[in-house]
């Protein structure tokens, strides 16, 4: 008699389009075009056939510079993401397609209005990754200009993303417009919105943010958070933490899905796994990253130190503006000593510190130990699931899908079929009450 497989919590996952920081191998051969449609339409292809929740693309306002000049090692002149999801709307047919938008240089009716054009074409799969934008050089580009403080970006999104549910909500169950009416401290705005209500009736809201305001945003208002935790503990920490603030606002437990964005290597043993993991690693942190990587540390010009040579024995400089467009390290100085420690302790030259503590991969080993670590790592309430990060585009996927999906759905942890035709049927979570 054949032997029924274990059951397991089920196990959502996502892919992302990357290109920023150094996640991206560029000197890899098969690394491909990041504006190709043929690209997104290849990653975005593969994840529909592992059976994947949703696409997601990341999206930078401005380019990102260093020393006053553009960062060669990201990506520049990558399409915008709402253009991007239409056209891959046509292209697949169950895949989510999660695009992320900020809410400070954006204004309620035309977003939504896009979002919602976004749910209609794709038959109800569209989600939204709000974000908050906080630094004068992005504001540069916008009309608006400057910046707001942390504590104002997140209350302008919180009464974004209220007023977008509001315009959705407009218009009556008969299919006809009425007018709204939205008057708040960011937004004083009244018509009528030109889209009926969407298939799954507001697109997935999306919030990516570890501070305590993301976590608190996240609880009141998304439908999925996207983090970043590297160990079983600190995800089950994060998890406990965020799920427990979801009361507050009258909301369960399965409301909200928690899904840490994750790296991966396989190999055919745990071996092979782990060399291969090392040398992307390598690759992923050039000389000239690990520089850029430890002047963003120190804030001043280290281009004359050797990448195989020891870390700085000066101090660090917190109000310098060397990198723009990049997330400030609050606390330089700690980031400096635990450096020093690491580097002191396993006698580290400065890129392999920085290879050390900055690129790492998540789950590495044979594609049966990588099911097994995912299906422990949801098992044990660290995550509902995880959006893959490759460290190649467009077939860093391929071997994902072909090798460690078929060995989650033998454990009973992974559909083996879409069950529904939105986004939310395919993160269990239930359509808004219409509130119109």
């Amino acid at each position: 008699m054949t032997q029924r497989p274990e059951r397991h919590r089920q196990i959502h996952l996502a892919a992302h389009f990357p290109g920023v920081n150094s996640t991206t191998v560029w000197s890899d051969p098969r690394s491909g075009s990041h504006i190709d449609f043929s690209s997104f339409e290849h990653l975005a292809r593969t994840a529909e056939r592992g059976l994947f929740d949703f696409f997601f693309l990341a999206e930078g306002l401005r380019p990102r510079e260093h020393k006053g000049r553009i960062h060669d090692l990201d990506v520049v002149g990558r399409p915008e993401s709402l253009t991007v999801l239409s056209a891959l709307a046509a292209v697949t047919e169950r895949l989510g397609l999660a695009g992320t938008v900020s809410a400070t240089f954006n204004e309620p009716f035309e977003l939504a209005r896009r979002f919602a054009a976004l749910d209609h074409l794709s038959g109800g799969r569209a989600a939204w990754n709000v974000v908050t934008t906080s630094d004068a050089f992005t504001g540069e580009n916008f009309r608006r200009g400057g910046y707001l403080d942390r504590a104002d970006r997140y209350t302008r999104a919180a009464e974004f993303l209220a007023t977008a549910r509001e315009l959705w909500d407009s218009w009556t169950p008969q299919g006809r417009p009425r007018p709204f009416a939205h008057h708040g401290e960011h937004f004083r705005i009244e018509g009528e919105f030109t889209s009926p209500r969407s298939p799954q009736g507001h697109p997935v809201v999306i919030q990516a943010g570890d501070s305590s305001e993301g976590r608190e945003f996240a609880a009141s208002a998304a439908d999925v958070i996207f983090t970043r935790h590297g160990t079983l503990e600190a995800g089950r920490a994060f998890y406990a933490d965020v799920k427990g603030r979801l009361a507050a606002y009258g909301r369960h437990a399965d409301e909200l899905k928690i899904m840490p964005g994750v790296t991966w290597v396989l190999g055919d043993t745990a071996a092979e796994a782990q060399e291969k993991a090392a040398e992307i690693r390598r690759e992923q942190v050039s000389p000239q990253n690990a520089i850029l990587a430890l002047e963003q540390v120190w804030g001043v010009d280290l281009s004359s130190y050797d990448p195989d040579g020891p870390l700085p024995a000066i101090d660090p400089e917190p109000a310098s503006e060397l990198a723009q467009g990049r997330v400030k390290i609050t606390d330089p100085f700690a980031v400096a000593a635990k450096w020093r420690a690491l580097s002191e302790a396993k006698g580290l030259s400065i890129r392999q510190t920085v290879i050390e503590t900055t690129a790492r991969q998540s789950f590495i080993g044979t594609p049966a130990s990588v099911a097994e670590q995912m299906a422990e790592f949801v098992g044990a309430d660290a995550a509902d699931g995880f959006i893959l990060v490759p460290h190649l585009t467009p077939g860093g996927l391929d071997d994902f899908v072909g090798k460690v999906v078929p060995l989650l759905q033998e454990r009973g942890a992974y559909r083996t079929e879409y069950r529904g035709a939105t986004l939310r049927s395919h993160l269990g979570l239930r359509e808004p009450v219409w509130k119109g």
